[in-house]
């Protein structure tokens, strides 16, 4: 996951909505959006490679998500360190309130390449990333992340935060089609906008939109979470995939159900 933007407390009727883009590269095996054959109670894509997964909820109301800390230059990348998708499924699998999940993780975080984490259960989401040793919890408004911390102000995170804000104060319902629009903008910003990670200026370039392109790397997945007050649970994705040099919108699924969490 490369691009997630969280609205808590900001519309009447969802007091969380997630938009988030998935970049991977084309060639890795990816199983689309549904519930595991070995764990029924877990609803997401999944890294065949790894088999975790980038963003998923389960029927008990938990809900995790990560992105990846794009520092290539770093003395602590692991040449084969684990999947950080497996945080997310453990979390899923797991009963530890968030906290308690952090700060197991705390204990031995530098296996991992950096990554910023989010777990929480429906209506309580904590931020962890592994560079920093930061955690909090999110507060009422709209928080974006991509490859670098919570919030950090990249053009694309900008830009998708304040897409989702007017989608939220122009409507009260909200059509998913326009979230989805606005996760599909392949624009680039311009030179002088671009972050410095260290990949480049073409590379920083090909990642910096929303919706990213390349002949082996691009956009997998654009989805979607909508949690009411009741605690029911709408999750669309739309999956991706490269054809002749071409970007094809391959299926948009959704799934629906109530959580069986309690207040």
């Amino acid at each position: 996951m490369c691009l997630l933007a969280i609205a808590i407390e900001q519309h009447p009727d969802y007091p969380v909505i997630i938009a988030a883009n998935r970049d991977e590269f084309y060639s890795r095996p990816t199983a689309p959006l549904d519930y595991w054959e070995d764990q029924p109670n877990i609803l997401a894509g999944r890294d065949l490679q790894g088999m975790g997964t980038w963003l998923g909820v389960a029927k008990t109301g938990r809900i995790g998500a990560i992105t990846n800390y794009r520092d290539p230059k770093s003395l602590n990348r692991q040449s084969k360190g684990p999947s950080r998708g497996t945080l997310i499924r453990e979390f899923l699998e797991g009963a530890d309130p968030p906290e308690t999940y952090i700060d197991r993780i705390r204990s031995h975080k530098n296996i991992y390449n950096g990554f910023n984490l989010i777990v929480g259960e429906l209506d309580e989401l904590w931020w962890y990333s592994n560079v920093t040793d930061d955690s909090r919890k999110l507060s009422p408004g709209i928080h974006g992340i991509s490859n670098h911390l919570l919030n950090t102000p990249w053009p694309k995170v900008e830009k998708i935060k304040t897409a989702l804000n007017l989608i939220l104060k122009e409507n009260s319902y909200i059509e998913p089609d326009r979230i989805f629009e606005k996760l599909a903008d392949r624009k680039r910003p311009p030179d002088h906008d671009l972050p410095d990670t260290g990949v480049g200026l073409e590379w920083e370039r090909i990642l910096s939109p929303i919706f990213i392109t390349s002949d082996i790397y691009g956009t997998r997945a654009s989805s979607i979470i909508f949690i009411d007050r009741s605690w029911h649970v709408t999750f669309y994705e739309r999956t991706f995939s490269l054809e002749d040099n071409s970007i094809r919108a391959e299926n948009t699924r959704r799934f629906d159900f109530k959580t069986t969490k309690t207040r």
